[in-house]
C-alpha cells in the first residue's frame, strides 16, 4: 500500500473591509460646567474641567462579514468606554479609540530608521533635497545619517525641514473611534454614535444696568462655551446644563501632544532600539516644520437666545439654531435679552458685639433680585458672574461685581458686589448690670441720596432681646434691623440685651 502525501491548500487570507465615515451628517453637544468651579471664577482655557455629551448621526455603508468601521472627527478626550453605537444593525464586537494623532513629534518618532528628505536652507536662502535616514528619538538633538555620515540637523548655519515618505501606519490626521462589526449582508445604514468626553466648560455672565433711583434695571445674561478640544463641532445643536451633576473625579484630562523641538546639541536620552520599519505607505510626501502655530482662542458673539428645558432637577439651556463650536474656542451666545427686571440695592453692616467697640466699618452692596415673573425674571437662572453698571450721562460706569449660585424660579438671589465707602457703621457696649448691656447702633450715610440699610444683630449664644428702640425684623436667627437712611443723614438704634450666666 503506497501513503500518498495529503496536500492542503491554504484558503486565501480576505482583506479586512474597512469603511471610514470622515464627519457626521448631524451632531449636538451638551456641556456640562466644571463641578468644582465657583461661580465667579472665569474659565481657564487651558485646563477645562467640564464635560460634553457629543452625539452624532453618520450615514455608513455596512459590508458583509467582518469588518471595521471608523468614526473620523469624534472629541480627542473621547471616554471610550461611554461609547454608544445605536441603530447599526450589526454586532459590534470592539471599539478602539485611535487617538494616536497625526502631529511633527509623533510623525518623527515613528519614523526612526526610515528614509526622509532633509529641506536644506543655508544662509544665503538657497534650498536643497538631500537624502536621510533619522537615527535619535524625538527628545534632544535630531541625528540623522547621510552619504557624508552622522550629522545634527538644523547645525552648522543650516535650517532644516523634514519630508516624510509617507503616513506610518496608527497615526490618524483625526482622532477615530473604530467598531468592529459582522454582518449578514451588505447596507446602508443611519447611525447614531453617542459619547462622553473631556475639555469642555461653560459659563453663564450676568450685567445688570441700574436705572435712576436703583429700583430697577435692565439684565442682560450671556453663556459662554469652551472647548478645549482639538476636535471642532460645525453646525452643531448646543446646549448647556446648570446645576451639579455627580461626576467621577477620578479621571485626568487628557494632555496635548508634545511639540517637536530640535536643538543644536547632542542630547543625553539614548536612542531607541533600532527595529525594521514597515515599507513606506503609497500617500503623497507630506511635509513637517519642526515648530507648529496654533493661533490663539476665538471668541465669536451671536444675537441667539438660548432656550430653558427641564432635565430632571437640573436645567437644559438650548440654543435655537445651529452654531459652531470650534476648536480650541470660546464662543458667546445669548441666555436672557434685556429685560426690565425690579430689584432692590441693599447696604448691608451686621453688629458683631465680639468686634472692637466704636468700631466704624463699611457697608457691603448687596444687590437682591428676586426670581418671579412679577419682577420681570421667573426662569431658572444659572450660577455665574454678575456685573453691575450705572448709566451716568452717556457713559455705563462700573458699580461693582460678584457671583450668583444657581436659583430657581421663586428663590431670591442676594449678590455682594462690593463696599461703600459712603456708608459706614459703629456701635458701642455700655453695662448697664452683671448681665444686662445696652448697645447703640449708629449708620451714616455720605451719599446725596436715601439708600437702604440692612443690619443684622449678631447675639451670642444664650443672650435675650429684653428691649429695642424700634421693631427689629429676623433672619437666621438673628434680630434684623431695616431702615432707610436719609441722603446725607444718619439712623441710629438702641437696645437691650440679657446676657446668659
Amino acid at each position: 500500500m503506497v501513503l500518498g502525501a495529503a496536500v492542503i491548500a491554504a484558503a486565501p487570507v480576505q482583506a479586512q473591509q474597512v469603511v471610514t465615515s470622515p464627519a457626521p451628517a448631524k451632531v449636538a453637544v451638551t456641556i456640562y460646567r466644571a463641578p468644582d468651579r465657583a461661580p465667579d471664577d472665569a474659565i481657564d482655557p487651558a485646563w477645562l474641567g467640564g464635560y460634553a455629551l457629543i452625539s452624532e448621526e453618520r450615514e455608513v455603508a455596512i459590508p458583509a462579514g467582518d469588518a471595521t468601521i471608523r468614526f473620523e472627527g469624534v472629541a480627542a478626550g473621547m471616554l471610550a468606554e461611554t461609547a454608544l453605537v445605536e441603530w447599526l444593525g450589526a454586532g459590534v464586537s470592539e471599539k478602539n479609540l485611535d487617538a494616536e494623532l497625526l502631529s511633527p513629534r509623533n510623525l518623527y518618532a515613528r519614523a526612526y530608521g526610515r528614509p526622509v528628505t532633509l529641506r536644506r536652507t543655508d544662509a544665503k536662502g538657497r534650498v536643497k533635497d538631500e537624502q536621510a535616514i533619522i537615527r535619535s528619538a524625538p527628545d534632544g538633538a535630531a541625528i540623522v545619517q547621510t552619504k557624508t555620515g552622522f550629522e545634527i540637523a538644523n547645525c552648522g548655519g543650516l535650517k532644516d525641514a523634514i519630508a516624510y515618505d509617507g503616513l506610518p501606519e496608527g497615526l490618524n490626521a483625526r482622532p477615530t473611534l473604530s467598531i468592529a462589526t459582522h454582518a449578514a449582508s451588505a447596507r446602508k445604514a443611519l447611525v447614531r454614535l453617542t459619547y462622553l468626553a473631556w475639555g469642555f466648560d461653560w459659563q453663564a455672565h450676568y450685567v445688570v444696568k441700574l436705572a435712576p433711583g436703583a429700583q430697577a434695571a435692565q439684565m442682560t445674561a450671556w453663556v459662554t462655551l469652551a472647548n478645549g478640544d482639538t476636535t471642532g463641532f460645525a453646525q452643531a445643536q448646543a446646549a448647556v446644563v446648570g446645576g451639579k451633576p455627580k461626576f467621577d473625579e477620578s479621571r485626568e484630562q487628557p494632555e496635548e501632544p508634545e511639540d517637536l523641538v530640535l536643538h543644536c546639541q547632542l542630547s543625553p536620552v539614548a536612542p531607541p532600539a533600532m527595529v525594521v520599519p514597515p515599507a513606506p505607505m503609497a500617500a503623497p510626501a507630506v511635509m513637517m516644520e519642526a515648530d507648529i502655530m496654533v493661533t490663539g482662542a476665538k471668541r465669536m458673539m451671536a444675537p441667539v437666545v438660548v432656550k430653558e428645558e427641564v432635565l430632571g432637577d437640573l436645567r437644559l439651556y438650548r440654543v435655537p439654531m445651529a452654531t459652531n463650536v470650534g476648536a480650541h474656542s470660546q464662543k458667546q451666545v445669548a441666555l436672557m435679552a434685556a429685560r426690565r427686571v425690579k430689584l432692590g440695592l441693599i447696604h448691608r453692616a451686621d453688629v458683631d458685639l465680639g468686634a472692637e467697640d466704636g468700631e466704624s466699618q463699611q457697608a457691603r452692596i448687596r444687590l437682591r433680585i428676586a426670581n418671579r415673573k412679577a419682577d420681570g425674571l421667573g426662569l431658572a437662572l444659572p450660577a455665574g458672574g454678575l456685573a453691575v453698571v450705572q448709566q451716568v450721562g452717556a457713559a455705563a460706569l462700573p458699580v461693582g461685581e460678584g457671583a450668583m449660585e444657581d436659583k430657581a424660579v421663586g428663590e431670591t438671589a442676594n449678590v455682594e458686589i462690593g463696599a461703600s465707602p459712603q456708608v459706614h457703621l459703629e456701635s458701642r457696649t455700655r453695662r448697664i448690670s452683671d448681665r444686662v448691656e445696652l448697645i447703640t447702633a449708629t449708620a451714616r450715610n455720605a451719599n446725596r441720596w436715601p439708600v437702604h440699610f440692612e443690619s443684622q444683630q449678631l447675639l451670642p449664644d444664650g443672650a435675650r432681646l429684653l428691649s429695642a428702640s424700634t421693631k427689629l425684623g429676623r433672619q437666621d436667627g438673628h434680630p434684623l434691623w431695616a431702615v432707610t437712611i436719609p441722603a446725607g443723614g444718619k439712623v441710629s438704634l438702641s437696645y437691650r440685651l440679657q446676657m446668659p450666666r
